[in-house]
């Protein structure tokens, strides 16, 4: 077996995109060539966005220790509405990812847009929106999606399931030899890799998919049992899966320090997918992208 590569941070069905607010200034390179602003850049999305647009960047950071080679960086964050003005100077698109449960970082980025004479927002929402009833989290990106529609600038709304690197997490307890502990119940559900969705997202920006809503989902539901098995046996160990209860998974998250809204979210999010509320296969990516969407496997086959 090859050596697994760095795996990048957690992120909860688009609760947290990134570890942190980064910007990408960057132009297309196909057609006409407007400015256009990245979030995320250091993110699973944003990163593979900027793999599909061969561009010049600025990086708009709150750490300039995480500045990248051969990019030019400015220090700034989306909760600081004044760092932003020199980010969104010129820039005529914008992909929006906010990995802050708050709506506050996307309200300012609207403002720095519509000050700036953006004319068209994509935004990296969550299949949670389309689920009824309402879950926090889909409420939490609900509110999002409303602050970019109310904007009066053209937009564009990307809505992802289970990302697949949500499962990163499990590599080192499955290497310990420890059980992979979850709260999903047997329930099956397609997980999305990133790098779909940041594919996607280069498409989209490329004009001709203003007003339109897209949930991007694989074609491949699987249990969490079933991914493990498939995680453990790219790492040659033996699978273990131990379920609990989302209330347990809740005061077990508590008790790591997770603040008590973003906990409460993501029990939510484990009550909603036992139920098969996120079970959902759509063909979107196939549409757009003119190919199947990378499974569950080709994720892991290529850690």
């Amino acid at each position: 077996m090859k050596p697994l590569g760095r795996v990048m941070a957690t992120d909860y069905l688009t609760a947290n995109h990134c570890p942190a607010n980064v910007l990408f200034v960057a132009r297309l390179t196909k057609g006409t060539t407007p400015m256009i602003l990245v979030t995320g850049a250091t993110g699973h999305v944003g990163g593979a966005l900027l793999r599909h647009l061969s561009v010049p960047a600025r990086m708009l950071t709150r750490d300039a220790a995480r500045a990248l080679p051969g990019v030019e960086v400015a220090v700034g964050d989306l909760a600081d509405p004044a760092s932003l003005a020199p980010a969104f100077a010129g820039v005529e698109k914008l992909f929006l990812m906010d990995p802050v449960f708050s709506p506050d970082g996307t309200r300012n980025a609207v403002h720095a847009a519509k000050e700036a004479g953006v004319k068209h927002i994509v935004l990296l929402s969550s299949i949670g929106v389309t689920l009824d009833p309402l879950p926090l989290l889909g409420a939490e990106h609900a509110e999002r999606e409303a602050i970019v529609r109310d904007s009066g600038i053209a937009w564009t709304l990307l809505r992802p399931s289970h990302f697949a690197t949500n499962t990163a997490r499990w590599i080192g307890e499955l290497e310990a030899g420890r059980p992979v502990v979850h709260a999903d119940g047997d329930a099956r559900y397609p997980t999305i890799d990133p790098a779909d969705i940041g594919e996607v997202a280069a498409l989209v920006l490329g004009g001709g998919h203003e007003g339109r809503a897209y949930v991007l989902t694989g074609e491949e539901p699987l249990s969490v049992a079933e991914q493990a098995a498939v995680l453990a046996a790219r790492l040659g160990v033996e699978a273990r899966v131990t379920g609990v209860a989302p209330e347990q998974a809740e005061r077990g998250m508590l008790a790591s320090g997770m603040p008590p809204k973003l906990a409460a979210a993501i029990r939510d999010l484990h009550e909603a997918t036992r139920a098969g509320r996120t079970g959902v296969v759509t063909p979107t990516v196939r549409e757009l992208l003119g190919r199947a969407p990378r499974g569950y496997a080709d994720w892991v086959g290529a850690l």
